[in-house]
């Protein structure tokens, strides 16, 4: 069977871009502490299933640099041949290096993450290039210009923007418009708890739109719901996920949750994906074994809800 006969391929707002319904992050897991042949059954395992947007930024690891390493790695040794089959995109704007230079959104900083970022991949261009986040203190247009140099050299097929706010959103839309750069995509934190970027969704028109943390770092799977796991990430130290963040509130949402998802014959997992597909082209996904990849996959066998499973998601939530 070829690898796109299952897979779900969305446009990516108005244009010629078909995005995996289910597209693959590098934020964790790829990096310098994270076994290459590992790695390598991840990427390899998500291009056979038919994912073919990999999505990284300059600062991923850890260390800041290595997962683009390691997608380089693999992509020379196993993908070359899928060069032009793969959608790859790269972020800046986040702190990567020393200096006044090393962060935001100046476009010395852009261009050269850039640069630094397609050497370590071994890419002559990436797909798409974002702009990581807002920065308050450079000039809109500045930013504008760093994306344009992007697109105008060779180097980003296409450009877009991530965590920005709704008026900031607009606000780079305007500009855009302005200056004659088209955006492709607003990549922003969506999930059943993370509700705040539908504010977002409603200014983006005709821009795409793809989520991560679509499961809210794994609060939205079964890996909750009998506490918190030693070895989870809210177990562990140094992560993004506190225990904190774990209420008996939330706890009791994530059960009911799971008792919807069990009745549609779904894992919560899936059913949180189908749910935040509702409103984005694509669910960015993260994983640390390939195994957890192929169930996410699953969840597109059941991408329906009911009205009545609406209301009870909402009720819940």
């Amino acid at each position: 069977m070829s690898r796109y006969d299952k897979m779900k391929y969305r446009r990516c707002g108005n244009s010629g871009v078909l995005l995996p319904a289910i597209s693959l992050g590098l934020w964790h897991n790829f990096g310098t502490d994270a076994p290459y042949s590992n790695c390598r059954e991840m990427l390899l395992g998500s291009f056979d299933l038919g994912i073919t947007h990999f999505d990284l930024a300059n600062n991923y690891g850890p260390l800041p640099g290595s997962a683009e390493e390691t997608f380089g790695r693999v992509l020379a040794a196993d993908l070359k041949h899928h060069r032009d089959e793969l959608f790859i995109s790269s972020k800046a704007g986040y702190d990567m290096w020393d200096g006044p230079h090393g962060e935001w959104g100046s476009k010395k900083h852009m261009i050269s993450s850039l640069d630094q970022s397609l050497k370590r991949m071994g890419l002559d261009y990436v797909d798409l290039f974002y702009h990581h986040r807002p920065d308050p203190d450079t000039p809109l247009d500045e930013t504008i210009d760093a994306l344009e140099q992007a697109l105008r050299s060779g180097k980003a097929l296409y450009v877009g923007i991530s965590n920005y706010n709704p008026d900031q959103t607009k606000a780079m839309l305007e500009a855009c418009k302005r200056r004659g750069v088209r955006l492709l995509i607003h990549q922003m934190n969506y999930s059943m708890f993370q509700r705040s970027a539908e504010d977002t969704i409603s200014v983006l028109g005709d821009v795409g739109s793809i989520a991560y943390c679509p499961l809210a770092q794994g609060l939205l799977t079964d890996r909750y719901l009998k506490g918190i796991p030693d070895d989870s990430r809210a177990g562990t130290k140094g992560t993004y996920l506190q225990k904190d963040n774990i209420t008996e509130d939330r706890l009791a949402k994530i059960s009911a949750l799971n008792e919807i998802a069990k009745a549609r014959g779904q894992s919560l997992a899936q059913m949180a994906l189908v749910w935040v597909l509702q409103k984005v082209d694509s669910a960015l996904i993260g994983a640390s074994r390939f195994s957890q990849i192929e169930e996410n996959v699953k969840a597109l066998d059941h991408v329906e809800f009911s009205a009545e499973e609406l209301a009870a998601i909402g009720k819940v939530l």
